[in-house]
């Protein structure tokens, strides 16, 4: 990618030599890459001529997360140099859990959006958003949903001139909000240069991909299509995680690669049809979010064979390291999150100095993947970003051979009988119990400010363990320093948006229920 390329128009470049091809599926319903480019240009004519002259647009976009308008509306405001601001939040347990209206409201005034894209199921929102502030945003949309809406269908495709388009790989490209399940959201703010590097792999593809989106195409899981675009490949948008329609998904449109979550990962292992399944086709497995546990990965080895590919990284700097295929056969290596990709640097929580080898400590980065920061928020993101260094947040430690293991968030260490209890650690140990499908562990503080261990646990099918056979399980493994206090049983984990067991809704939940 050179400097002032745009990645956007590198796609539609790349999807122009099969306009006939299925680009974007959903419940059934094909657009091939002719349509899915000539909407995109389309909508980029009406934004480009609708942006007050002399300004970049910021444009907001509100919509079913997994559709094809949600892809459209990302890619006709890039292609103008315009920045995508993502109303969603990705720390929902259910639809219905999402970021207040206030919320919204201060994310549209604190980035000045321009415009507020959204579909049908937005429209009504939209408008009373737009009602309650000083500068309201145009309201539009993808067709005609009223005379107060911009008709984004309604221009010219041929007005643009692809070949001519060019934007500064400095300038901000998209705005997403961090899931929160560690506090408020912030908007970490991703330059263009990072979607061109993104793409620069799905440029050099030898063969079109075929990819299945089940996380949400408003945050950083974009990127996975945007690599399958850039191929020349097809994306199958899905409404959220569900075993059976993925199975179902990957045999009828003959995907190659699927991302997931490790309690994803968990729950198409377990899944009874799995050994049925016709999987011939998918070459790739790709995952990450929370740390995998490495009893659970030698399972998903097992059934799954040589598909697995994990990768490490945040919001704020997208990857940083990989666990390849071959590293799944090494159990040593499963417990890492693979070898880094990046510049990392483990440093000292108290003082900021390197670590040595083996010691623990929070993980930095230094990577052109890198954020440009949290947009309106310059203190954040100067306690966040250091002399070109991304504090993550994450503990880890490196070996001599440049792997990474992670031991938890800063936030989540707890002290409890007179030692540091790292979440993982204890998440791990419960995992490899034979009875055990998943886990969480969380700390909850009592009326005392005392910290105590809990878990929530899903067995496995025809699982009988009780707390008190988890307990002495976890002593074994580790220490009676280790052992949750409680241990709840689920029938399955709350989830977030992005996949992630939702531990800040599970010990509300226990507070609630005290």
């Amino acid at each position: 990618m050179f400097p002032n390329d745009n990645y956007v128009r590198r796609i539609l470049e790349a999807l122009s030599g099969t306009p006939e091809r299925p680009a974007l599926v959903r419940d059934g319903a094909e657009m091939t890459a002719g349509e899915f480019s000539g909407a995109v240009l389309t909508a980029a004519d009406v934004l480009r001529r609708n942006t007050p002259e002399g300004e970049i647009p910021v444009v907001a976009v509100l919509t079913v997360t997994n559709t094809p308008a949600t892809v459209i509306l990302r890619y006709a405001a890039n292609l103008v140099g315009g920045t995508v601001v993502h109303l969603h939040s990705t720390n929902a347990v259910d639809p219905s859990d999402q970021l207040a209206a206030e919320e919204r409201r201060e994310i549209l005034a604190s980035t000045g959006a321009t415009f507020l894209a959204v579909d049908k199921e937005y429209v009504d929102l939209a408008r009373e958003l737009c009602e309650r502030l000083p500068k309201a945003p145009r309201i539009a949309a993808l067709g005609a949903l009223g005379t107060d809406v911009l008709d984004l269908t309604a221009g010219e495709a041929d007005a643009i001139d692809l070949a001519a388009v060019e934007t500064d790989s400095e300038r901000p490209a998209v705005v997403l909000y961090t899931s929160g399940t560690t506090g408020r959201p912030k908007g970490v703010t991703l330059p263009y240069r990072v979607r061109g590097l993104y793409i620069a792999a799905g440029l050099q593809a030898p063969a079109p991909t075929v990819y299945l989106s089940t996380l949400p195409a408003s945050h950083s899981s974009g990127s996975g299509i945007d690599l399958a675009l850039a191929s020349g490949g097809t994306v199958v948008l899905h409404d959220g995680f569900d075993a059976d329609k993925v199975l179902s998904a990957v045999a009828e449109h003959r995907v190659t690669v699927l991302t997931l979550t490790p309690p994803q990962i968990y729950q198409l292992v377990d899944h009874p049809g799995l050994s049925a399944a016709d999987l011939s086709s998918l070459q790739m497995i790709t995952y990450g979010g929370c740390p995998a546990s490495p009893a659970r990965l030698a399972e998903a080895v097992k059934a799954l064979g040589p598909r697995l590919l994990q990768f490490y990284g945040t919001t704020e700097t997208s990857g940083i390291s990989m666990l390849l295929p071959p590293d799944h056969f090494d159990p040593g290596l499963c417990a890492t999150a693979g070898k880094l990709t990046a510049e990392v640097s483990i440093r000292d929580q108290e003082d900021h100095r390197e670590l040595p080898l083996g010691e623990v400590g929070e993980v930095c980065v230094r990577s052109p993947f890198n954020m440009l920061g949290y947009w309106g928020e310059p203190e954040q993101t100067a306690q966040t970003v250091r002399e070109g260094w991304v504090h993550t947040g994450d503990l880890g430690s490196l070996d001599e051979r440049g792997y990474l293991t992670l031991h938890g968030r800063v936030g989540e260490v707890m002290k409890t009988n007179g030692i540091k209890v790292h979440p993982t650690t204890v998440e791990n140990a419960l995992l490899a119990h034979p009875e055990v499908a998943q886990a969480a562990v969380y700390c909850v503080v009592d009326a005392d400010r005392v910290e105590h261990i809990h878990a929530a646990v899903v067995l496995r099918a025809g699982g009988g363990a009780d707390a008190e056979a988890l307990r002495e399980h976890v002593a074994a493994e580790l220490s009676p320093q280790h052992v949750p206090a409680v241990i709840a049983f689920h029938g399955e984990l709350p989830l977030t948006g992005a996949g992630k067991p939702d531990k800040r809704w599970l010990a509300a939940h226990e507070a609630g229920a005290a």
